[in-house]
């Protein structure tokens, strides 16, 4: 495939490049996953009056036969790619979007994080029907944002399958920020397995694909390191507790292929550059179930927007992506032929990786593979400020138990708090580097200069209060607290810039503070040894009505994360206002991922009547539970749709 590059021109107002056109109007952008691996695309900032009508892009979905890593696979894909095309529009346009399934079950598009009318937002069940086989069902809908989207199937398995793509909306005017390239870096995980297999698996055993538990090796080597004292009462304690600190994924690379623009490792999907020139890269989460943890070795990069909203730039080295998420970064290659895109899941059972390079067939040293993390007592929901104040061994280690007021306990134990002299060398194993959740403690975190650490950590951990979830949840976390400032299990320990949520500033000053005129609180909540996870103790089936939303009130939303897993929490239909500390300019974000045992905020003012689902973003908690649906009504009229 010849490169696809345009060289730029001086004029601001030159009309966008023949690719981008042809990209919006059929659906172009198979270069994603091309035969050739090796594409440029040029750059998009370039000013564009409004169109009232955009052009039509029609969509196929169909089971595909495609190689991946070698092997042959059968993906639910779109218009035979995986990921699907590229959809590319302008700020203001009318997107016309014809979708015909061929598959033999009902499927479905959700635009994620686009706002548009109930019926256009493809969520069967809740807001439309669902597209029947053979049927072609038109999506059609203004845009009224600009920035980095996707979209993906809402119907059973079908995401997990294949079913997934970019969606860019370039703006009404230029962009706030120069490049002169860009390209989109779309990571996903892939199975070979049928997923309803992998589901049934976990439910019989939530943790078969966990290969990383501990064993008996483990128990000697933390005993000759920390006394066999400290470690039988680690293990009694995390035994009580039901809980194994593995467990940082309920589906790992037992059975994952990681994929980067659908293409593992190996295959060294690549993306050209002209040394010193500015890329843009659009880095889009559609994995079903992993968090990534991304970094290019030897480059900087510099956050410019988080889902699709223009943030104030950070510069880091390194930033996890949950499932749904998505953040642009501008790196500037100046003195290497080749740089790695290194995307390691969460729990260290694999990658996804390509290349940046001057030329198709080059690559970079993989950087070295991390030792998995262990969850610590403050993803149990022990409180900030009991960390911050105990006493920890020189060695790093663990604290001893009476300074775990918060620990996280099964809901129907009390807590157990031996004396501090039942463990005087207690001690957490050696790959695992403490939870560190004070600003001074994270020498390579960036934070804007004007910056003020998260308000939301002032107030740290609050009392969790009578448990009352029922049979539907197994833990609690007693003293759940802000983690805005930390970058999240397994990470922030090697020296690195690390973004975390706390960064986020948005670059426009439109926001509002003040006080909501309402507040209601969801606890996430699940048994991890069943797979059963929903809100409050209840599962989506077990759910009597909606979440009452009122038509452009002001309401905050509270989460307690009472599990410990991390959680991708999705909003439909309207933008979640993050509580990170940063005022006026808290950041706008689709999708917010709570980690274990945290309380975390959020405003809304719902400007969409109608029903919209919120729920996780890791595809099989939503399946077993974890989806709610939100009703937005106008108060002034009789009761509630």
């Amino acid at each position: 495939m010849p490169e696809l590059r345009e060289e730029l021109q001086d004029d601001d107002m030159n009309p966008r490049r023949r690719f981008l056109r042809a990209s919006a109007a059929s659906g172009a952008g198979a270069a994603l996953n091309a035969l050739s691996p090796s594409y440029t695309w040029a750059a998009s900032d370039r000013a564009l009056p409004p169109q009232e009508s955009g052009p039509v892009s029609n969509l196929v979905i169909a089971n595909g036969r495609l190689n991946i890593d070698g092997q042959s696979a059968t993906p639910t894909v779109v218009n035979g790619l995986l990921p699907g095309p590229v959809l590319r529009f302008r700020e203001g346009e009318t997107a016309t979007i014809r979708v015909t399934n061929q598959l033999d079950e009902t499927s479905s598009i959700h635009w994620h994080g686009l706002l548009v009318p109930p019926d256009m937002d493809g969520v069967p069940g809740v807001s439309f029907p669902g597209i029947r086989p053979g049927e072609t069902f038109t999506y059609r809908y203004k845009l009224r944002q600009n920035g980095t989207y996707w979209y993906h199937s809402h119907s059973g398995n079908q995401e997990q399958a294949g079913l997934y793509g970019p969606f860019i909306i370039d703006p009404a005017t230029r962009d706030p920020f120069a490049y002169e390239s860009e390209c989109v870096v779309m990571l996903s995980d892939w199975t070979f397995e049928d997923p309803a297999r992998v589901l049934a698996k976990m439910k019989k055993f939530g943790s078969y694909y966990n290969f990383n538990r501990r064993t008996m090796a483990d128990v000697f080597r933390d005993a000759s390191r920390n006394g066999w004292r400290a470690t039988i009462a680690d293990r009694m304690e995390w035994a009580k507790m039901r809980m194994d600190p593995t467990d940082i994924a309920d589906v790992t690379g037992s059975t994952y292929t990681y994929l980067l623009n659908g293409q593992a490792a190996n295959q060294n999907w690549t993306a050209l550059f002209k040394p010193g020139e500015r890329i843009r890269m659009r880095f889009i989460n559609a994995g079903a179930m992993t968090h990534f943890d991304v970094r290019i070795p030897d480059l900087e990069m510099t956050l410019v927007q988080a889902d699709g909203q223009n943030v104030e730039p950070v510069a880091v080295e390194e930033f996890r992506i949950a499932p749904a998420e998505s953040y642009d970064v501008i790196v500037q290659p100046r003195g290497a032929e080749a740089y790695t895109i290194f995307a390691e899941a969460m729990d260290r059972s694999g990658y996804a990786a390509g290349t940046l390079a001057l030329r198709s067939g080059l690559r970079a040293p993989m950087p070295e593979r991390r030792v998995r993390p262990l969850r610590t007592m403050a993803d149990m929901g022990m409180s900030g400020d009991a960390m911050g104040a105990m006493s920890m061994p020189a060695s790093g280690g663990k604290p001893t138990m009476d300074a775990m007021p918060g620990m996280a306990m099964p809901s129907d134990a009390a807590p157990m708090q031996p004396k501090m002299d039942a463990m005087p060398d207690m001690a957490m194993p050696a790959d695992t580097a403490p939870t560190q959740p004070k600003m001074d403690a994270m020498p390579g975190m960036t934070m804007p200069a004007d910056a003020a650490p998260a308000k939301a950590t002032s107030k740290q951990a609050e009392p969790h209060g009578p448990d009352r979830h029922g049979p539907g949840n197994s833990t609690i976390a007693e003293m759940p607290a802000s983690r805005v400032n930390e970058p999240g299990t397994g990470l922030g320990d090697a020296g690195r810039r690390v973004l975390v949520y706390s960064d986020l500033r948005r670059l426009s000053t439109g926001g509002r503070e003040g006080v909501p005129e309402r507040e209601i609180e969801l606890h996430l909540t699940g048994n991890m040894d069943r797979q059963i996870w929903g809100f409050d103790g209840k599962k989506y089936s077990e759910a009597e009505e909606p979440i009452p939303f009122d038509y452009r009130e002001r309401l905050r939303v509270t989460l307690v994360n009472d599990t410990m897993m991390d959680h991708p929490m999705h909003l439909h239909g309207m933008w979640m206002v993050l509580e990170n500390g940063a005022g006026a300019k808290r950041p706008l974000k689709h999708t917010i991922n709570v980690k274990a045992g945290e309380r975390l905020s959020f405003d809304v003012e719902p400007d969409e009547l109608g029903k919209w689902a919120f729920h996780c973003h890791l595809l099989f908690h939503m399946e077993l539970g974890m989806l709610r649906v939100v009703s937005v009504v106008d108060p002034k009229a009789k009761g509630r749709t």
